[in-house]
């Protein structure tokens, strides 16, 4: 991304120590912020229902970014000379994980849509074993789409063409040297990470407008459970997603505008400085989604206060207790039927039962009472017989 450091500036070498100290201090709280946001999930059982598979999802890229992408980028910035492929292959990870945290957030989206729009037939469409399908379909989509640049789909014919990498493929491992605009802005960009974004604008909006509907609505007063309470909840966790949504957005948007401003614009400059912030900020969004959990999430937050006293501080703290979810499937909302009252000769033969019953009623209970009931009292039945 920048020229040998010894014809560098003496104010770029200043912005690249500081990019990479930023980088190093992300690349630590990433990895620590999301591994315990996987051993909340692993030690909190209220915590082990679809979305926060998704959300575990979402924090094992989150983690490969820290541990990973970082690194990498760090060893990009100070202008290593490598393969032409293997520079493309790091290039290809960061895309990877990018497409899987999108489609992670998607999924988290679409569920929390099914979450409060089906909510009495939630548990019979998203089961657990769809919702591993999802899983495993989203990081499948992300690889195929992260690892197109290596079918073909890069700059090395035009780097050849242009007699800037020699014969032996080695080059300054730039991402900009390998990964080809028209790839990033028409693919990428607009085919799989703005669609994306706008389709989880539409929902979270539907979602908040549904929950809103179904606050003001006074069809469910008679049912056994409040349905105000199901909903306050999911609109509390609803808000908490859709700003882990806005934050990436806001994080990844500057860059592609910057890729689409390097493949329409090619003359125009663009400033270093603004480049490392660009990069600093979609780095910088793994490292947030275990902040926004610990501020907004009750149920993630304590599971985080236990993790902390008890394996950092070495503080002996009571075990979590096993609660159901907070966000359990809201009953029928229809008023259940009243369970019709016994009839007064049926507690008559009950405080009496050597007293003999009329045949209409002797028949009915032959037809509801269960075949058990027979077996409990033989001296009745003999009795209505004779």
């Amino acid at each position: 991304m920048t020229e040998s450091s010894a014809r560098m500036p003496v104010t770029l070498l200043s912005a690249e120590s500081l990019y990479i100290g930023m980088e190093v201090l992300i690349a630590v709280a990433s990895v620590i912020g999301n591994v315990m946001v996987v051993w909340a999930v692993k030690i909190n059982n209220s915590l082990r229902d679809n979305t926060f598979c998704f959300i575990v999802s979402l924090a094992l890229a989150d983690i490969a970014v820290g541990a990973l992408v970082i690194p990498l980028a760090i060893t990009i910035s100070i202008g290593l000379q490598t393969h032409f492929y293997s520079c493309l292959l790091v290039a290809c990870t960061v895309l990877v994980l990018t497409q899987s945290s999108i489609l992670a957030l998607l999924a988290i989206a679409i569920d929390r849509y099914l979450r409060v729009k089906i909510p009495t037939r939630y548990k019979q469409v998203v089961t657990p074993r769809r919702a591993g399908l999802a899983v495993v379909i989203c990081w499948t989509v992300a690889f195929i789409v992260g690892l197109t640049p290596m079918l073909g789909w890069n700059n090395l014919k035009r780097l050849q063409q242009n007699g800037s990498i020699s014969s032996d493929l080695i080059i300054t491992c730039q991402f900009e040297n390998v990964i080809s605009m028209d790839y990033m802005v028409y693919f990428n960009f607009f085919g799989w990470v703005l669609p994306p974004l706008l389709f989880m604008l539409v929902i979270y909006a539907e979602i908040f407008y549904v929950i809103h509907k179904q606050l003001n609505n006074k069809k469910f007063t008679t049912s056994h459970t409040d349905p105000n309470k199901y909903y306050d909840k999911e609109l509390n966790l609803a808000k908490s997603l859709a700003l882990v949504l806005f934050l990436f957005a806001i994080s990844w948007l500057p860059l592609h505008i910057i890729n689409c401003i390097t493949l329409f614009c090619p003359e125009c400059e663009k400033p270093i400085v603004l480049l490392y912030i660009a990069i600093l900020l979609t780095h910088g969004n793994s490292a947030v989604n275990p902040i926004i959990y610990a501020f907004r999430i009750k149920k993630f937050r304590t599971a985080f206060r236990k993790i902390w006293q008890q394996y950092f501080c070495c503080k002996d703290t009571p075990a979590l207790e096993i609660q159901p979810s907070d966000r359990k499937e809201m009953p029928n909302p229809e008023p259940q039927q009243a369970t019709p009252p016994q009839s007064p000769q049926k507690e008559i033969q009950k405080s009496n039962p050597q007293q003999p019953t009329p045949p209409e009623q002797q028949q009915q209970d032959h037809r509801t009472e269960p075949p058990q009931q027979s077996k409990e009292h033989p001296p009745l039945l003999e009795h209505n017989a004779v």
